[in-house]
């Protein structure tokens, strides 16, 4: 990325994969695709204990010097909420049915832990589903389906009042920070309520409706049983404030879970936003090239553990989404090798690609079958 937040042009020499799923998963040890339930239930517990113990430490804050408190509660935020999101890790991989090969031990245990963290297992999984057979193909993506240039009234000259606001935003680093801001702590619960960042199709459809246009109505009670889960818990987190205080519910749960909303949507938007890959129109599209249009970022051998390599380990996850987490690493160390420069990592400072890919990555373009991002600035040097 240049000075002024530019690139070189990606779509330069680029070529289409053209790998298919059969060569790509016998080059990964067949082992690596079993799973184990007691193993994945290990990890349930090792994050429970964490929860607990960080929660318990929170429990004596107020006996600490009132000078140091402020501190201690932002180091508990932050801590509960890279630990909680381990835990929604884990539920995701019982949405894929990587956690265990029993249907039942995969869906009472994610919709629990799901629930927990007020997600809708049943309306979520579906949609996440539709994303993973979708990934990156501009019609039927479930999640950051990037807005085209006549979407964002630019399609006009560049001497146009949209162009002049747009570069004008663009040049502000408070605008892309605010951006930032809001959309990792509010992006995930405005995407459940309204489906932001989805799909043309579904824009406005609601994850807690039942009879939303996301769903098939043999899925009806599944998207109940999602709201039961979210009740169940509204009625504990009430009962709690009712006991303790609001405050306390505040600081213990609260605050977390936008810590939990900031590290869902930041690791998910960097993995499928990049000045680098392309999003494919229909006719460009396959299953396998939307999969390698996903990015591994290194957050440090501690992040990267207490997310369970999600973050680390995406490719391999959207290649094989029943792979257990705990084999995906050494997955992704034979995909590498085989992938070549279809394999796509970046190890930039996680707040630094937040910024920069916030900043550039604006819009597509309205036609073409292999679509790069773009922002003003380059679409006006070209």
């Amino acid at each position: 990325m240049g000075a002024k937040g530019t690139v070189v042009d990606p779509e330069k020499d680029f070529v289409p994969p053209n790998f298919t799923i059969k060569e790509l998963r016998d080059c990964v040890p067949k082992h690596c695709f079993k799973r184990d339930t007691l193993r994945s239930f290990s990890y349930v517990f090792y994050d429970l204990c964490a929860v607990a113990a960080l929660a318990f430490g929170a429990a004596h804050i107020h006996m600490l010097p009132e000078i140091i408190r402020p501190f201690a509660w932002l180091a508990y935020w932050v801590s509960q909420g890279v630990v909680c999101t381990g835990l929604w890790v884990i539920a995701h991989e019982c949405g894929h049915g990587a956690f265990s090969a029993n249907r039942t031990i995969n869906n009472l245990t994610g919709w629990v832990l799901h629930s927990a963290l007020l997600v809708p297992y049943y309306a979520w999984r579906h949609t996440h589903s539709q994303h993973h057979k979708n990934t990156n193909n501009m019609n039927r993506d479930e999640v950051f389906v990037p807005r085209t240039k006549s979407f964002r009234g630019l399609q006009g000259k560049p001497s146009t009042p949209a162009w002049r606001m747009d570069t004008i935003f663009e040049d502000s680093p408070l605008y892309h920070v605010g951006k930032v801001v809001g959309q990792s702590l509010f992006g995930w619960p405005l995407y459940l309520y309204r489906n932001a960042s989805g799909p043309k199709y579904a824009r406005g459809a609601s994850h807690f409706n039942p009879h939303a246009v996301l769903f098939r109505p043999e899925q009806f009670w599944q998207i109940v049983w999602s709201d039961v889960g979210l009740l169940v818990t509204a009625g504990v987190l009430a009962y709690c404030s009712w006991i303790w205080s609001a405050q306390t519910v505040l600081f213990f749960y609260g605050v977390p879970y936008l810590m939990v909303n900031f590290w869902l949507v930041s690791i998910t938007y960097l993995q499928h936003s990049n000045a680098a890959v392309p999003h494919y129109n229909d006719d460009e599209w396959s299953f396998v090239r939307g999969a390698l249009c996903t990015i591994d970022h290194d957050y440090g051998w501690l992040l990267n553990i207490c997310l369970h390599h999600i973050n680390d380990t995406h490719v391999a996850h959207h290649l094989f989404s029943q792979m257990p987490h705990y084999h995906a690493v050494e997955a992704t160390r034979h995909l590498r090798r085989k992938l070549g420069k279809y394999y796509h990592f970046n190890d930039t400072n996680f707040l630094v690609a937040l910024y920069r890919t916030m900043r550039y990555c604006q819009f597509v373009e309205d036609s073409g079958s292999i679509l790069f991002y773009r922002n003003t600035s380059i679409v006006k040097s070209n």
